[in-house]
């Protein structure tokens, strides 16, 4: 016991002499760290369907699907896309709309094209093959600093520190660091997790961060009975877990009614892509109203959440007797037909609200 306590006194000097210098704080024993990490992780790693290839392009396609999407649902799309596109170089010769199609229901559709952008890119100007390095894949369309470790790190075991959502909460509270995180504040984090990544087996190293972090050292009432290094982490031997990470307040929801015009034309409805800087770009949607304009008859309502915004949209049927003739981004499709379009989230859904009218 008190051996314990001299630990977490000495554990505390060290943080506030860090902080005085402006410098992250300091993880105790970080060799004892990573040899129980990884000694968890061999027995209770979760079974993902992207995990044990050692290949660069199923670890990327994953990261950047995982990017604000929970686990479980991920698992679903990966394993579809996959089939679709195997390999960089069949995604890099995929048209756009086939790519978006095949990401639809995953939301933030600008990662996909990103992924698109990329893989044409890794093709055309790295032969196939990708870089080696963080600098060099972040060289690439959509990949940031922690995609660039996780690809790293997991697939090249480069000794590549990551931070996300999981791995942040899980460093935070091993080195008590009690200031706000995200974006700028994550700085910190980063510099933890890059004294503690091992010079070999990161990619294990640095998921079973974030596997202890989803399965154990969750946001609320975390198992710290079962934590492998709960003897080591500082915000349990102060009582301050319930208190680490301390979050940034949350931005302000905005309201937005709006209008979805479902414009019909004998068996055939008018829709258009989304344009660029839009939600949802490269995607078809039906025509949008601003609400105070709309005279027509509301055939149902949907709800939807983009971001910061939440979008309570009327939807209404209008009837056209004009010849079917369409602007150059918009088209004429008969209503069966639209489940081969890719689609926005709330246009989908409209979709399926035709299909049983």
């Amino acid at each position: 016991m008190q051996e314990a306590s001299v630990r977490v006194a000495a554990q505390r000097t060290k943080r506030k002499m860090a902080t005085a210098h402006g410098a992250a704080a300091v993880i105790a024993d970080p060799a004892g760290v990573r040899r129980r990490l990884l000694a968890w992780y061999a027995r209770a790693k979760r079974d993902l369907p992207w995990r044990g290839a050692g290949d660069p392009y199923p670890v990327w396609v994953s990261e950047i699907m995982l990017q604000q999407t929970q686990v479980e649902r991920v698992k679903e799309f990966f394993v579809r896309f996959m089939a679709r596109f195997p390999n960089v170089e069949a995604l890099a010769a995929a048209r756009e709309q086939a790519v978006l199609k095949h990401w639809e229901g995953l939301g933030y559709y600008r990662r996909a094209r990103q992924l698109h952008a990329a893989a044409k890119q890794i093709v055309t100007d790295h032969e196939g093959e990708f870089p080696r390095s963080v600098a060099g894949l972040m060289g690439l369309p959509g990949i940031g600093r922690y995609t660039a470790g996780a690809i790293a790190s997991i697939a090249m075991d480069l000794p590549a520190p990551i931070v996300e959502a999981n791995s942040r909460r899980v460093l935070a509270r091993l080195a008590g660091h009690d200031e706000p995180v995200g974006g700028a504040g994550d700085e910190p984090i980063w510099q933890i997790a890059a004294a503690l990544v091992p010079s070999k087996k990161a990619g294990a190293f640095n998921q079973a961060l974030m596997d202890l972090g989803a399965m154990v050292c969750t946001p609320d009432r975390p198992l710290c009975q079962r934590c492998p290094v709960a003897s080591c982490c500082v915000a349990k031997q102060t009582g301050r877990v319930d208190r680490i990470p301390v979050m940034a307040a949350p931005r302000a929801t905005k309201q937005i009614r709006e209008v979805a015009v479902v414009v019909r034309h004998g068996d055939r409805v008018l829709v258009e892509r989304r344009g660029p800087g839009e939600w949802w770009e490269g995607l078809w949607d039906f025509l949008r109203e601003p609400a105070k304009k709309a005279r027509d008859k509301a055939i149902g309502h949907v709800t939807y959440t983009v971001t910061h915004h939440r979008i309570e949209c009327t939807v209404v049927e209008r009837t056209s007797r004009t010849p079917p003739w369409a602007a150059t981004q918009q088209r004429w499709v008969k209503v069966a037909s639209l489940a081969a379009l890719a689609m926005t989230a709330p246009g989908r859904r409209i979709a399926r609200l035709l299909a049983v009218r």
